[in-house]
């Protein structure tokens, strides 16, 4: 999607960063990578297993640059097994990680879900592992090398029904969370838990016994129960009767409903910010809340807005040098 000539995608995930535009197939662009991997803590890469390898900086070669060097690559399906070599995306992660197969269960067919969430996971993995071995560098004083992929991390969204499988040879465990509808809209109850789906019961009208209940799949008469309620009455008529209650229910909500959520403009998650190309967007703020280091959402840079400033600042590049590597191809 492109607001007024800008990539919200683009504005989205680049936003505070700095960027610089470095050609890793032209020698001197090599070069100038190679310096600055002595600067640097972390080398994220996302390309198939072999590519950095192929440019001259797997791990190894980068180790001999900087022996703390963390090199923390994601990829489809890894560094290692049948698939390394296969390109993927987020659609297949979830295709293949099974999450697919329970969307949309047990009223549909396999679903994928609107946003990228094996991406994210990978991408959480992925720092989560960065993190680590920056802990284990600050103890030892060794890098190493994180491997991370989205077929390991759609595995982590499944686990439950994958370990009941494994550990009965039947199917279980998680199926697909429907909604229920009411009078006006749609509306999630998440009763988990037999004191939660005892006072659900009491409300809609069905017996309060022990049984667990799954907000979104209990049995079909217990279900059944719960959906005639819901739809003889409006969604905050549902939410008010059961917050009172204690019981978790939300309503199902349009993108437009969510962009007005006083909550999250109140928490700073939706900023409005000058970019260079569309003039204004609204962005995510920062999703960590820390006490002591407060983040900040930066600006959006243009492809290589900061070239000349990190390489001449990192590495000392002057006027003369910045302008050769240009006249080479190797930085724009």
């Amino acid at each position: 999607p492109m607001v007024r000539g800008q990539s919200v995608y683009f504005s989205v995930y680049n936003r505070g960063k700095k960027s610089i535009c470095l050609d890793l197939r032209n020698p001197k662009g090599k070069q100038v990578l190679a310096a600055l991997v002595p600067k640097a803590d972390i080398v994220l890469e996302n390309f198939r297993p072999g590519v950095m390898a192929a440019m001259g900086f797997a791990y190894e070669q980068l180790r001999e640059l900087n022996p703390g060097i963390i090199l923390v690559s994601v990829s489809g399906f890894g560094q290692y097994g049948p698939y390394r070599d296969r390109p993927a995306f987020d659609s297949l992660g979830q295709a293949m990680g099974g999450l697919m197969a329970l969307t949309g269960q047990p009223e549909g067919h396999p679903v994928g879900t609107a946003s990228s969430v094996v991406d994210r996971y990978t991408a959480l993995h992925a720092t989560i592992g960065a993190l680590a071995a920056l802990r284990h560098r600050e103890r030892t004083g060794e890098g190493q090398l994180v491997d991370v992929c989205l077929l390991d991390s759609a595995l982590t969204m499944v686990e439950i029904p994958t370990s009941y499988f494994l550990a009965t040879g039947a199917e279980g465990g998680e199926g697909g969370r429907p909604p229920y509808r009411a009078k006006d809209g749609w509306v999630v109850i998440a009763a988990a838990g037999r004191d939660m789906a005892a006072r659900l019961m009491t409300i809609v009208g069905g017996p309060a016994d022990d049984t667990p209940l799954a907000g979104s799949s209990p049995a079909g008469d217990r279900r059944a129960k719960i959906e005639a309620w819901c739809s003889a009455h409006t969604i905050d008529e549902v939410c008010a009767a059961l917050h009172e209650a204690g019981v978790p229910a939300a309503p199902v909500r349009t993108i437009p409903e969510v962009a007005k959520d006083p909550h999250l403009w109140e928490r700073e998650m939706l900023v409005k910010m000058e970019d260079a190309v569309a003039g204004e967007m609204y962005l995510p703020g920062a999703t960590v809340k820390l006490s002591k280091t407060p983040a900040r959402v930066g600006a959006v840079p243009t492809p290589g807005q900061h070239t000349d400033e990190v390489l001449g600042r990192l590495l000392g590049y002057d006027r003369a040098a910045l302008d050769a590597h240009r006249t080479a191809g190797a930085i724009a």
